[in-house]
């Protein structure tokens, strides 16, 4: 199996508007990715967001892995999603330690973060596995549409 990390391109939103029809992505995004404009938009809205790159798979899209929230402390935000059919296969386990790699290497970024929701346990298994250490629980974040969870925390350092 051939993982590879790549720029969005336009031609790639169809695969986001499958992805974003899947019950469990469907409040991933910034907005309702629902018509094959929503997923053009959403691919152009990385520019200046932060570093998004598609996931492939022997040179299909299956995926998204990126890191936001860059600041001048040297730390990012790290999010990933796999569409269904690509689960359970340790792509979002290699696209993520890629990433990391490519934040620390590339960026010079010292500190990366995630956060998953305490119930999302595949989410946490790709998080441990990529390297990142749980550092906390946090109460009552506020999440999509202003409902709150319990969100484990993780974290990665390029020392590590």
């Amino acid at each position: 199996m051939d993982i590879r990390l790549r720029e969005w391109r336009e031609g790639d939103a169809p695969v986001v508007l499958r992805a974003f029809q899947s019950p469990d992505l469907l409040r991933q995004a910034p907005w309702p990715v629902v018509t094959l404009r929503d997923a053009v938009g959403w691919i152009a809205s990385w520019p200046g967001a932060g570093h998004a790159f598609a996931v492939t798979v022997d040179g299909r899209v299956v995926g998204n892995v990126a890191v936001t929230r860059i600041d001048g402390r040297g730390s990012g935000w790290v999010s990933y999603w796999v569409v269904p059919a690509a689960r359970g296969r340790g792509v979002a386990v290699a696209a993520t330690r890629r990433l990391a790699r490519w934040a620390f290497d590339e960026r010079g970024l010292a500190r990366l973060e995630l956060g998953h929701r305490t119930d999302n346990t595949a989410s946490c298994r790709v998080a441990t596995r990529a390297g990142f250490r749980l550092e906390g629980i946090e109460h009552g974040k506020l999440g999509p549409q202003g409902t709150r969870y319990v969100v484990e925390r993780h974290t990665r350092h390029a020392t590590d």
